[in-house]
């Protein structure tokens, strides 16, 4: 089969954001009702602007699919846009400082709209109608993503709270995403503050993994070990400005002893994806050496408040040279609970790409029977017995 790729086209007024996906394989049963709940979730969340009001983004399937089953075939995702007038769009000659607008004039030397119609956050509908689709191959294998919002602007949640995995299933009641009450209506409170002032928020939200096998990822490359990619692609999305995995910064401040987990085993009858062996703890969060190790995966994600202020800051006029107020485009105050959406399905395209890559297959029947025989070889070198010998060949695998 072909690795597992995603580009996506389009601008923010332009006719639609599009997705295009090779490397699924054949026979996956697609959803279309599941992608549009993800692109829904996108679009929701305390402190979103108007054009949330305008856009009910729904993805049109053009290719690689037929009769609800995907065909091996590449496949071209629509989110297609109501609030189409690219070409009738005004243009901006005052950069708002921390976006892209002034690095790409200078770059391309080309007008500031025609950078934000492509920099814009629009392009994550792209992002989650592949994520999703990805989303819908992972569960084939029992694999699941959620996500909650830890910290928006100054309200943080109680540094003892832990979220159970059932806990983050509830996380989608919140508008703003967060599973403590108190913290939830000072985070409102937040907002409403900042709407009123003209400014902006940000935050950090929490992605979590749990079903992930022992071994996707790669320790013998840089750019093939797991935490480098997604550390890569979490931060590839727009206004993310740090990636934790674990215990992340945290872990720097703390002894080994506090931050590596002890290793236990288990014995089962059943298959299981951690050969048996289990963490009492997570501070590695899911990897090691760049590697899964059966942990559920942990991911947290800073972003900075949006770049557009209504109360906006000085910048200088690019045709002029004066100094003035920098423009103002239509946005969000705090977009943080719709951008955990985002990096839940973009984190499932990551994760993926790395399971395809290590369980091949043209098809969906083929890579479930090469997922198997994983299961039965790695539970095989879980029992004590059948561990590898010192030419790294397992008593239990010899003829």
């Amino acid at each position: 089969m072909s690795q597992l790729t995603f580009h996506s086209a389009g601008e923010s007024h332009g006719r639609g954001c599009f997705a295009f996906v090779e490397g699924i394989p054949y026979g996956l049963a697609i959803d279309n009702a599941f992608i549009d709940e993800q692109l829904a979730r996108r679009q929701k969340g305390y402190g979103r602007g108007g054009r949330m009001k305008i856009e009910t983004d729904k993805a049109e399937v053009l290719s690689g699919v037929r009769r609800g089953i995907s065909m091996g075939a590449p496949i071209l995702l629509a989110v297609w846009n109501k609030d189409y007038r690219l070409d009738k769009a005004p243009e901006l000659d005052c950069p708002r400082p921390g976006h892209a607008d002034l690095a790409g004039h200078l770059k391309f030397n080309a007008p500031i709209r025609d950078i934000l119609e492509r920099a814009s956050a629009r392009e994550t509908s792209a992002r989650v109608a592949c994520g999703a689709l990805c989303r819908l191959l992972l569960k084939e294998f029992g694999i699941e993503v959620r996500s909650h919002v830890v910290a928006l602007g100054p309200v943080e949640l109680p540094a003892d709270f832990q979220a159970t995995w059932d806990d983050l299933a509830r996380a989608d009641a919140s508008e703003v995403r967060c599973l403590d009450a108190a913290c939830d209506e000072k985070m409102r409170a937040a907002i409403d503050d900042a709407k009123k002032n003209g400014d902006t928020l940000g935050g950090i939200f929490e992605v979590v993994v749990q079903g992930l096998p022992v071994g996707l990822g790669d320790h013998t490359q840089w750019d093939r070990k797991l935490d480098g990619r997604i550390g890569q692609a979490m931060m590839s999305i727009q206004a993310i400005k740090g990636v934790e995995i674990g215990l992340g910064f945290r872990a720097a401040r703390l002894k080994g002893s506090q931050v590596h987990d002890a290793i236990e085993h288990v014995k089962s009858k059943a298959p299981r994806s951690d050969a048996g062996f289990v963490r009492p703890t997570n501070g590695a969060g899911g990897l090691e050496g760049g590697i899964t190790n059966g942990a559920p995966l942990v991911v947290r994600v800073a972003m900075k408040p949006i770049s557009t202020l209504m109360k906006p800051l000085m910048s200088v006029n690019i045709q002029t040279g004066e100094a003035t107020k920098a423009d103002v485009e239509r946005s969000d105050y705090c977009a943080l609970p719709a951008a955990a959406v985002v990096g839940e399905n973009w984190l499932s395209f990551v994760l993926a790409q790395a399971f395809c890559e290590k369980f091949g297959g043209d098809s969906i029947v083929e890579m479930k029977r090469n997922y198997d025989g994983y299961l039965k070889q790695i539970n095989k070198l879980g029992q004590p017995e059948n561990a590898p010998g010192k030419h790294g060949v397992s008593e239990g695998g010899r003829e």
